[in-house]
């Protein structure tokens, strides 16, 4: 076993708790793994352990699919009975990068595509482009029907980067 003091393995637990816990985006084991190491709050070995240890005991849960962590209920609960016992300085660290995560998460761009019947059975399709809060790109098309607003829809969300460059090209005439 790598650590003796069974005070250290708890907070270690707790902190990986915290971490999953406070996270606005999806962790995977990676990204836990790179903000524990590159912070020198624990070696590789003691991560992939307490995960471990963590999952089997059924504080945190992984989404087969795509490797996402999130705590359970029994770990939220835990963690609220136990958060006094990590360090301020981590705790503030955390909630730190979080924050800078949420603010650059809010700069990249968004796509965006709603739409919604008017009142002669035909529908309005709105796409657009928005980056921290500004609009870059917006068009509203009539369309006859909900299954090609559903349609246009879904093209747009899956090819936003060719239509839009197609659309540019064709209105600067290039």
């Amino acid at each position: 076993m790598f650590i003796e003091n069974t005070e250290e393995l708890a907070q270690n637990k707790l902190l990986l708790l915290y971490l999953i816990d406070k996270s606005d985006y999806e962790l995977t084991k990676n990204k836990i793994v790179d903000f524990i190491l590159e912070n020198d709050y624990m070696n590789y070995f003691l991560i992939q352990q307490y995960l471990s240890e963590l999952l089997s005991s059924e504080f945190i849960k992984i989404n087969e699919e795509n490797d996402i962590y999130s705590i359970t209920n029994l770990g939220s609960t835990t963690l609220s009975y136990f958060t006094d016992r990590l360090p301020d300085k981590f705790k503030e660290h955390v909630n730190t990068i979080f924050v800078k995560s949420n603010e650059k998460v809010k700069l990249e761009t968004e796509v965006l595509s709603e739409f919604y019947q008017k009142e002669n059975n035909q529908y309005v399709v709105n796409l657009k482009l928005v980056e921290s809060d500004d609009i870059l790109f917006s068009i509203y098309l009539d369309v006859p029907d909900k299954e090609e607003a559903e349609r246009i829809s879904n093209m747009w969300e899956n090819n936003t980067e060719s239509i839009y460059k197609n659309i540019l090209s064709i209105l600067m005439d290039k």
